[in-house]
């Protein structure tokens, strides 16, 4: 059962719409620098032999355009939004609030400067040298204080299942950064790691991965037990489960990050610990999934209206075959074959291009008519028109890299009967020629989408407002 609750308290909606506003920014700004990339792929000489616009250099900018300024903007916008909601009660300081928003674009616009010139510290996912870690840590640390103490303060006496998802992803990704970041510096922009060798390896992938599991997995599947059912106006199909999905998650995935390291120095019985629990993790991934799927029972017809429903249902159906397909490829003997090739680039992009761009859509939809006390989105039409170029586009892109990476893998192990290479990594490469010019085209379609939300977000935000509040603010809470 569950019941209504009607109260509204002054919430801080300033910080929730600046994140949801910058949120489409970076979107548009990272997504282009990926599209820009994969056509050097294809056409090299687009870096023009300028340092600053080569692909080492842009690629790193890329990654972190997209998943810290882009997803880390989307994520600050609904956890903000998503805990004063539920808790029925203000942020607990709006000083904090203000310095997490300019604090974290300022770490973006740091990672825009020092990236292209070249000062990184070569971590995967972390690349920004010792000062900007510094400054992401306090930004990071007032953030961690703002959403616990409003949970604190809260005026319900139960913690809505999103805040626990969004609070294990903001504590484990300050442990994750801090544990990672611990740098000897020796000048103003270079340091080195305070560990070495095979240690340095696996605390890079102890992080790398759970930056995936908690900022990529965690904190989304925080917006989509929020977003989902709010959008289909039906309670979470099952608690229980949302909750056994949060403890056996947190519980397992913190021990996943040596699968990116088979057949190193890494000692094997690690690879191996690694391996078994990236298998055991597609189980509560997949209740998660099931949970938010099944959370549209007696509302699937609204599918057919709502394109900003189908935005958070089709990026569960990306989440669920992401987290099918990642412990797949943790298994050894899959690993040998799909190890650095484009089959996990693929992946990473399935995950970060249906599941977390789309769900965040989705999300960013349903807020800005309500952040904005507007009473519906400019056009339906538009979204409708988004949806689609968002989802040919990501298909386009994952397949060709499956075919691409399955290739590669298959050419790199052909051996003749001596015992020599049948083919050179240049033939190889060559090969996968045409599957990056579709890579292209797939980015393409997805970067017109976004400057087609942004233009119908304008649009909404510069329309007529309303008298009345756009949404009622009764909030579907649990028993």
């Amino acid at each position: 059962m569950s019941e209504a609750i009607q109260v509204h308290p002054d919430y801080n909606y300033k910080v929730v719409r600046q994140f949801a506003v910058m949120t489409v920014v970076w979107g548009i700004i990272g997504m282009s620098l990926g599209v820009f990339i994969a056509a050097q792929l294809y056409w090299p000489a687009l870096n023009f032999d300028t340092p600053w616009l080569t692909f080492s250099r842009l690629r790193p900018l890329h990654t972190n355009a997209v998943i810290f300024a882009f997803g880390g903007c989307a994520l600050m916008a609904t956890s903000f939004y998503v805990v004063q909601r539920t808790s029925q009660v203000r942020l607990f300081s709006d000083k904090l609030a203000s310095f997490t928003f300019w604090g974290w674009q300022a770490v973006i616009l740091s990672a825009v400067i020092t990236l292209p010139m070249g000062l990184t510290s070569t971590k995967e996912y972390a690349e920004l040298e010792w000062p900007i870690d510094i400054l992401l840590a306090l930004v990071w640390t007032a953030y961690m204080i703002n959403f616990f103490g409003t949970m604190i303060i809260r005026k319900v006496s139960h913690i809505y299942v999103a805040n626990w998802f969004f609070g294990a992803f903001i504590l484990t990704v300050l442990v994750l950064h801090i544990g990672n970041s611990m740098a000897i510096p020796v000048s103003l922009f270079k340091s080195y790691s305070i560990y070495a060798g095979a240690v340095d390896a696996i605390m890079q992938w102890w992080y790398g991965h759970n930056a995936v599991g908690f900022f990529l997995t965690a904190g989304f599947l925080g917006m989509m037990y929020y977003f989902v059912p709010k959008q289909a106006g039906r309670p979470v199909y099952s608690y229980r489960l949302s909750v056994v999905h949060f403890w056996a998650l947190i519980s397992l995935y913190i021990w996943a990050g040596p699968h990116h390291l088979h057949y190193t120095a890494l000692p094997d019985w690690t690879q191996s610990v690694g391996m078994v629990m990236s298998i055991i993790l597609f189980v509560p991934s997949w209740g998660g999934m099931i949970n938010g799927i099944m959370t549209l029972s007696g509302a699937w017809h609204k599918l057919r209206t709502d394109p900003v429903l189908r935005f958070l249902v089709v990026s569960l159906s990306f989440y669920g075959m992401s987290t099918f397909e990642g412990p797949m490829m943790a298994i050894k003997t899959v690993n040998a074959l799909s190890h650095y090739t484009d089959w996990t680039i693929g992946h990473v992009h399935s995950g970060a291009l249906g599941w977390v761009a789309m769900v965040s859509i989705g999300s960013i939809y349903h807020l800005i008519p309500v952040l904005f006390n507007k009473p519906k989105m400019h056009s339906i039409y538009l979204i409708n028109v988004h949806f689609w170029l968002a989802t040919i586009g990501v298909v386009l892109y994952i397949v060709a890299m499956w075919m691409s990476g399955v290739l590669q893998g298959l050419m790199w192990r052909a051996v003749n009967s001596d015992g020599t290479l049948t083919y050179s990594f240049v033939e190889a490469l060559e090969a996968s020629k045409p599957f990056y010019f579709v890579r292209f085209v797939g980015g393409l379609f997805v970067v017109v989408g976004m400057f087609i939300m942004a233009y119908n977000c304008y649009m909404t935000i510069r329309s007529k407002s309303e008298d009345e509040p756009a949404r009622s603010d009764a909030e579907v809470q649990p028993a």
